[in-house]
């Protein structure tokens, strides 16, 4: 049964299913800054000081390890934003799903409201066709 509020139930679950898929696509991208955090921190696991050799070797082993500290911080960073972003499409979802529950609610009400007008005009026609029936077996009496 359709009510008034069936054209605006149909846009509030689109955009609570938009909000679902900004949420995956913001899980997945959490999940690729751990990635990446992950593989840089093996990374610098894997680099290594020389235990021997000249002054030059020694700072460039120095200067590669701090390069990788600094994307170690860009990719905190990136996770960080991409945490903030699930964070955010969380309460995005949270609100579109109120909003399209609360409209819901509102067509059930609508709804029970038709049926019981409807069974009330069914009971008085009934009601009508009952005293109708009467008078007539009273009057043929």
């Amino acid at each position: 049964m359709k009510t008034r509020f069936t054209p605006l139930i149909k846009v509030k679950k689109e955009m609570m299913d938009r909000c679902e898929r900004d949420l995956q696509k913001a899980n997945q991208a959490v999940h690729n800054a751990q990635s990446a955090l992950d593989d840089a921190y093996r990374e610098l696991d894997n680099a290594q000081t020389p235990e021997s050799g000249s002054m030059t070797q020694f700072k460039n082993s120095r200067m590669l390890i701090t390069a990788q500290r600094e994307i170690i911080k860009e990719k905190q960073e990136w996770l960080a934003f991409a945490l903030k972003q699930v964070e955010s499409a969380k309460q995005a979802l949270k609100t579109a799903m109120i909003d399209y529950e609360k409209f819901k609610y509102l067509e059930a009400e609508q709804i029970k409201k038709v049926l019981l007008e409807q069974r009330r005009k069914e009971q008085r026609e009934l009601d009508e066709i009952a005293v109708l029936t009467f008078d007539n077996v009273k009057g043929s009496a």
